[in-house]
């Protein structure tokens, strides 16, 4: 056999058995897999944060579909990254993995120790992870959770399996831990089909399906799918301008590393149930969470379905 026939054959191979991982966790019919422990104390959400690749190479992702939350932030280059965050149920596999970034840090302090997945990160950044309120999980701690793929070139082919770390779902969809619910939408709103975010050198579009009840999603142009082929969506998502600066870190080939300040306020767009509503974020203190009201001071709600938050530099999207 060729080489590329090799190769063929090994990433059929790696997708039929993805594929038969998620169908032993959902039973084929692709509902929620069942949660691995119950929830905690005062029914607060145990959070697992998953940094996730989202360029070309990447994709299709492998359970992302399952996450409650997923956050999109720029990263060097102006590529985009993804902040996955999982309570309610866990997929068997989560990936590809990559590493963190010192905005992950700030944002994940809206969660009660939220326990973070990722690949490594800056050397400087490192000890910074390790005081911060969290629990990390790199492969270094939880060598068995991980895995290289066959089916992509690293460094797009490290997958996390979440039960093979110390972590348990808890059965609380991670949007309560924010203070955020279901509920109706607000008044008023725009009817909008279709919204995209531009980074320097990555888009996400949303556009709705009034017969799925969803915002599919495009990745720098093209439909994101999942493993199974079926097409991400999201149930609410929230357009959050932010300023995007300079950190004091760089990545291995010399760049300076964006930091996105999540802490503050500003204007928002929220798209749900097929229309865009105008908003804004605040952010008082990094341990408070972030509060999405309406021009007239009211609490925005969530429609059902996965979360999706962009923080889109200002004057980009």
């Amino acid at each position: 056999m060729s080489a590329a026939g090799v190769r063929t054959s090994a990433a059929a191979l790696f997708t039929a058995l993805l594929l038969a991982l998620t169908a032993a966790c959902t039973g084929g019919d692709g509902t929620s897999p069942t949660p691995r422990g119950s929830s905690p104390p005062g029914g607060r959400a145990a959070v697992l944060a998953v940094k996730i690749d989202n360029v070309a190479p990447a994709r299709p992702h492998t359970g992302l579909e399952r996450a409650d939350i997923v956050y999109v932030e720029q990263v060097e280059a102006g590529l985009s990254r993804i902040l996955a965050v999982y309570s309610s149920a866990l997929p068997p596999v989560i990936g590809p993995v990559r590493s963190a970034r010192e905005t992950d840090l700030e944002l994940l302090r809206q969660f009660d120790r939220p326990t973070l997945a990722f690949s490594g990160a800056q050397s400087r950044l490192l000890p910074v992870i390790d005081r911060a309120p969290l629990d990390p999980v790199p492969p270094s701690k939880a060598p068995g959770a991980y895995f290289r793929g066959p089916d992509r070139p690293a460094p797009h082919n490290l997958y996390l399996r979440p039960q093979r770390i110390p972590f348990e779902a808890s059965g609380v969809n991670a949007v309560e831990e924010l203070g955020l619910g279901v509920g109706a939408p607000p008044s008023g709103g725009e009817r909008e089909g279709s919204r995209t975010v531009r980074y320097p050198s990555a888009s996400v579009t949303f556009t709705w399906s009034a017969e799925r009840e969803r915002w599919f999603v495009s990745l720098d142009g093209s439909p994101a799918r999942t493993t199974e082929g079926d097409r991400l969506g999201a149930g609410t998502v929230v357009v959050q301008d932010v300023t995007v600066r300079p950190s004091d870190f760089r990545d291995r080939s010399g760049n300076t590393s964006p930091f996105t300040e999540t802490v503050g306020s500003g204007d928002a767009v929220v798209l749900r149930d097929g229309r865009a509503y105008e908003a804004r974020w605040t952010r008082s203190a990094t341990d408070a969470d972030t509060v999405y009201t309406t021009p007239d001071g009211q609490r925005v709600d969530l429609a059902e379905g996965p979360l999706w938050i962009l923080y889109a530099p200002r004057g980009g999207a």
